[in-house]
């Protein structure tokens, strides 16, 4: 013997009811995007840099940080009032030799972070530093 009965087959998406939940809510959108406040002492590098291939600028780490990126990875970011750049470790140890710079210590513990130069307002030429971090992190990345 066979069995005739029919399996219960539920009604297409297109015409099922939205949940509660959807009804409530409404559609999902993308967040809207708040606009980034660049620091003056950071928008000569924004300005020269934001129109290189695979470069954003975006919130950084903390409330007023900015970060530029290349192809999603951090060349240069904001820390408070300095630049902090991702350089390689030779370049990085010249900095701090030079005291154009120092090591950046995001923990605040010790553990420096051998590829990351900090340079404060005023000091090595921010431009100049930040097309040397582009240049490193798009290599790599």
């Amino acid at each position: 013997m066979t069995s005739t009965k029919k399996k219960a087959t539920r009604p297409k998406a297109e015409s099922r009811k939205p949940s509660r939940a959807a009804a409530k809510t409404g559609p999902k959108s993308a967040p809207k995007a708040k606009a980034i406040e660049i620091p003056p002492a950071l928008a000569p590098v924004v300005r020269a840099l934001s129109g290189e291939a695979g470069v954003t600028v975006e919130k950084g780490w903390g409330s007023a940080s900015v970060a530029l990126k290349v192809r999603g990875k951090i060349f240069a970011m904001t820390i408070g009032k300095d630049l902090v750049l991702k350089l390689p470790k030779a370049r990085v140890d010249e900095l701090v030799g030079d005291g154009a710079g120092t090591r950046f210590d995001p923990r605040k513990d010790g553990r420096v972070m051998n590829e990351w130069a900090v340079v404060p307002p005023g000091g090595a030429a921010w431009l100049k530093l930040a097309r040397e971090a582009h240049r490193f992190v798009a290599a790599n990345a």
